[in-house]
């Protein structure tokens, strides 16, 4: 009997599955009340810990042997200019939605006298070389343990070349570093099975513990972040997908699974084990190339927060304080949101940080944060969702544009069904 309930609940699609424990868990959530996140709130802690848990080892293995089997260091070069020239121009575009959405809806006019957060405490901006020299660890144990995503890519891509460099003399390493990089991809099948349930507890807690009153005030704000993130998905990368000459509805389907993984978490760290799945698996990406691409991604690809999110903070505290912006503050905006993004890579906070940073850039009063932080919550999930669907996007494109693309795969990309993510191999 139970065995046939398990069968019959694994032949139900993935996707299905979340989104089940999305409605559901908001439901329940609405009808408990404040107490959902007492009593259901530690589902949605245990699945964010497992997370945390398989994250950095898998990146590390991953990154290590993807490099290891690369045919020499130009390889990935190139590919890496590639790719950061991607995520540099879909985070421009990224901005100019958000000033196009704020500037259409004016979420900061006719607001009246809003309330400041009491507990919000102003973010100290770390200087350009402080980032970067925080890229490379003291102690790359200390790294993995603390799950410095930065460090670990860093250090797991020196050691890769190193064993390119050695060649035949590394030939069992790189064999073992392949064989743990796919015993942590089974291990993160095992742990995504876990996703329903987590999504239930995460936003049964939410909504259970978020009351409308603490949102209506900035129901304006808080639309045309959504506003602004919906185009960026739809509009900005199904166009840039039909450029390439891929079927956007393709593309949406076999990414559905992590974009609601990041939608319940509100992480990209949390979600970059089922974007990986997703592009390699579902989408036909190149897995080696996949395995350096999101986890770089996850930690400097940030259209939701790094991009929209300050754009649209940075109108809505010029309208709300009555301030014209002139071309060259929107400029600034625009150049600051783009760059920022990769120089607060790694920084706890990225959202509070980049906004920062942008009134900061802009001359625009930093008070204005304190008025925001109280609905932070509600709004990450919506930019971390369109973070990490940028984050799958850019190696779609990439591999499309270098020959890494499985075109047939993409073709007949849906997503994988529960009891194929256990059972079945993923794609090279």
């Amino acid at each position: 009997m139970i065995t046939a309930i398990i069968q019959g609940w694994l032949s139900i699609a993935f996707w299905k599955r979340v989104a089940g424990g999305f409605v559901f868990g908001a439901l329940v959530g609405w009808l408990i009340g404040p107490g959902a996140q007492l009593w259901l709130g530690p589902l949605g802690t245990l699945y964010i810990t497992l997370i945390k848990m398989i994250a950095t080892p898998l990146v590390f293995f991953a990154v290590l042997s993807a490099i290891a089997r690369l045919h020499g260091q130009g390889s990935v070069m190139a590919l890496s200019g590639r790719t950061f020239l991607w995520f540099a121009l879909t985070a421009a575009l990224a901005v100019i939605v958000g000033l196009a959405t704020a500037t259409f809806l004016q979420p900061g006019v006719g607001l009246g006298e809003l309330t400041a957060a009491s507990d919000y405490v102003p973010k100290v901006l770390p200087s350009p070389i402080q980032v970067v020299l925080d890229v490379v660890p003291s102690n790359p144990f200390l790294a993995l343990a603390e799950g410095k995503i930065l460090q670990v890519i860093f250090f797991a891509g020196l050691l890769g070349f190193a064993l390119v460099k050695l060649g035949d003399k590394t030939t069992h390493l790189r064999a073992l570093a392949a064989e743990a990089s796919e015993a942590m991809i089974q291990v993160t099948r095992f742990v995504l099975e876990m996703t329903p349930l987590g999504t239930f507890g995460l936003i049964a807690a939410l909504v259970g513990s978020y009351g409308f009153e603490r949102l209506l005030p900035l129901g304006w704000f808080v639309l045309a972040i959504f506003v602004a993130c919906g185009v960026q998905i739809v509009l900005v990368y199904g166009g840039l997908l039909i450029l390439h000459g891929l079927n956007p509805l393709r593309f949406f389907k076999g990414a559905a699974g992590a974009m609601q993984v990041a939608f319940a978490t509100s992480s990209s760290f949390a979600s970059m084990p089922a974007a990986m799945r997703a592009i390699s698996d579902n989408l036909g990406v190149n897995r080696d190339y996949a395995a350096f691409a999101v986890p770089l991604g996850a930690s400097i690809k940030m259209d939701g927060c790094g991009a929209i999110y300050p754009a649209v903070t940075a109108l809505f505290v010029a309208q709300y304080f009555q301030i014209d912006l002139t071309l060259s503050q929107y400029f600034v905006i625009l150049l600051a949101s783009v760059l920022g993004s990769f120089g607060t890579a790694g920084v706890p906070g990225t959202a509070i940080v980049m906004v920062t940073l942008v009134l900061s850039a802009a001359g625009l009063p930093l008070e204005g944060i304190a008025y925001i932080v109280a609905i932070d919550r509600v709004i990450d999930m919506m930019r971390t969702m369109t973070n990490v669907t940028g984050q799958m996007l850019v190696p779609v494109l990439v591999a499309r544009e270098t020959g890494l693309l499985d075109v047939a795969a993409y073709q007949r990309a849906a997503p994988v069904a529960a009891q194929d993510s256990t059972t079945q191999p993923a794609q090279a």
